[in-house]
């Protein structure tokens, strides 16, 4: 161990300091009494860190991290708990987070009966006159196998507008009073990239589907704008509860980055925020903004937490509501999706994004999809050669990468992209993508350790608000590739759930190399920044059940510990 030392101490002089790194109190803090996961293969697991301000300044033994103690030093006992390397969810939306915490949750809805209970408990708490937001319904655990419609919402409530969003953020229903307030009728045009669904009978149903959805959504939301930093608030302490200590936030609809970097510099965002700008905005068109963020470049808060340095993209909708655009017809629809991209407009924003060094995460579920992200990636990467490039290897990621044609995994280690992937999509949509997709199309659904095995890192996530947000489901669902009550469909190929090295990796080390963060963050390292989560049991060992039950007892972000468990 004393060699060790000693390597460790080498390392920490030759770890340069990021220009992002935030002042931090230079006080020394000792990790101990528990067992530590350092996410580095050659030393698996240490007895303690010292931490000195926000940088690790010791890994290794408990003797030699106490020796550093100094008197003013402060001694953090794990009680037999395991700490790794601080997780990061690398898909998730901050304010999608908040507001779901603010308007009608309804994760979890057993049937539309049971929508419509929770619609009528809340509606009693709003006051009269005000539109009624909510999100989180999926039909696809429903006895009654079958969208919300505004009927169902109108027997509710039908003396207001009432707007009620599926779970996967691509398609609305809105009662008649709301689509009466919208302007909308059986001859309104629909926008490209979107559908307004209609019933047997020719009549409008309330559904909203994709960039017909987006309008809408904007109106019903404007009450709940106002309310944006209490939604950033609220998101930030759900994800530190749940233990994690970075967001790779994808696009929230409001230019916030200020909002943002103002409210992490108050201390009121107590996670890192690595930032996408909504770059384009289907059916609507490009995002004005990103042309003025393109010329000027990244940008990142006073204290360094925050960091906006991409754009998003959109290159298709959800598998769930049909709009995931697929190279061949759903087998239960006559479709082929919804097409989401405007090519001139992505080409020269993509273009101009690799000249000024901007990486670029373009949302992409269906095959049809990923497959033209990867075509149009590569064309942009082949006319603009490294030279002309800000940064030569540019690591832009692919959003979802859920179905994918198998002649194009590949692809992906070729031209370097990253796909981004949220292991609770695939143990959510094994109950309906059968049907969507066919036996056939399987086979390149979820694909993750055919991923790894061709080349690629994956950069995990949960797609929060759309799933739950819990880094507990994320790391049981990469592993497992099983309902959260053990169930696993028929063909859903268990031959690509991950080991849980690399599911660790998913959610700490990949994140950070997909964000250019890799020698400070991902794992637990002399010079690395001291961000840490800490659980009760062992992920690394203990049942796949048990996953979901392990507790959050501590989140460390920036050498501060933002969270504690109450009960621990």
């Amino acid at each position: 161990m004393g060699l060790l030392f000693k390597l460790l101490v080498i390392s920490f002089f030759l770890v340069s300091c990021s220009e992002t790194e935030p002042e931090a109190p230079n006080s020394t803090s000792v990790y101990l009494g528990g067992v530590i996961y350092t996410g580095v293969d050659e030393i698996l697991t240490v007895q303690a860190v010292v931490v000195i301000g926000n940088r690790i300044s010791f890994v290794g033994s408990e003797e030699g991290a106490l020796a550093l103690l100094g008197e003013s030093g402060e001694i953090i006992d794990l009680n037999g708990a395991f700490m790794y390397p601080g997780f990061t969810d690398a898909h998730a939306h901050l304010l999608g987070i908040g507001q779901r915490e603010l308007i009608l949750n309804l994760e979890g809805s057993t049937s539309i009966a049971d929508v419509q209970q929770r619609l009528r408990d809340y509606a009693g708490m709003v006051p009269e006159g005000e539109n009624i937001v909510g999100r989180g319904w999926i039909e696809t655990h429903w006895p009654e196998a079958r969208f919300l419609t505004r009927h169902d919402i109108d027997a509710v409530v039908p003396d207001r507008p009432v707007m009620l969003g599926r779970s996967d953020g691509h398609a609305v229903t809105v009662n008649s009073a709301g689509l009466e307030f919208l302007g909308i009728t059986k001859e309104t045009p629909v926008p490209e990239g979107g559908a307004i669904l209609l019933d047997e009978n020719g009549e409008l149903t309330g559904v909203l589907v994709d960039a017909a959805a987006a309008g809408p959504e904007a109106i019903f939301y404007q009450a709940l704008s106002r309310r944006r930093p209490e939604a950033y608030e609220a998101s930030s302490d759900f994800l530190v509860r749940h233990g994690w200590t970075q967001i790779h936030n994808m696009g929230d609809a409001f230019d916030d980055s200020g909002v943002i970097e103002a409210l992490s510099d108050e201390g009121k965002i107590k996670v890192r925020v690595y930032n996408s700008l909504q770059g384009y905005f289907p059916g609507v068109g490009p995002n004005p903004a990103v042309y003025e963020f393109l010329e000027q470049g990244p940008r990142r808060s006073k204290n360094g937490l925050v960091i906006t340095r991409a754009i998003k993209l959109y290159m298709d909708g959800a598998l769930g509501s049909r709009g995931a655009l697929l190279l061949k017809p759903y087998s239960d629809s006559n479709t082929l999706g919804l097409p989401l991209a405007d090519r001139d407009i992505y080409l020269d924003l993509m273009k101009t994004a690799l000249e000024k060094g901007i990486q670029v995460n373009t949302h992409a579920i269906g095959d049809g999809g990923n497959r033209l992200l990867l075509d149009w990636y590569a064309e942009v990467f082949a006319a603009v050669p490294e030279e002309s490039r800000a940064i030569a290897n540019p690591r832009w990621r692919d959003e979802h990468t859920q179905i994918l044609d198998p002649a194009d995994i590949p692809r992906f280690a070729e031209l370097g992209v990253i796909p981004s992937m949220q292991p609770s999509h695939a143990i959510g949509d094994l109950y309906f993508a059968p049907d969507r997709l066919g036996q056939d199309r399987l086979v390149g659904a979820y694909a993750w350790q055919a991923l790894i095995d061709a080349g690629s890192i994956i950069a995990g996530g949960s797609d929060a608000p759309v799933e739950r947000g819990d880094p507990r489901i994320e790391f049981y669902a990469a592993v497992a590739r099983k309902s959260l009550d053990g169930f696993s469909g028929e063909g859903w190929h268990p031959e690509n759930a991950v080991s849980r090295t690399n599911a660790l990796k998913m959610f700490t080390i990949w994140p950070a190399y997909a964000a250019f963060q890799e020698n400070d963050l991902g794992t637990i390292e002399v010079g690395k920044l001291a961000d840490f989560t800490i659980f009760s049991t062992d992920i690394m060992t203990i049942s796949e059940p048990d996953i979901l039950i392990t507790q959050v007892i501590m989140t460390v972000v920036d050498g501060r510990i933002v969270y504690r468990n109450p009960e621990f």
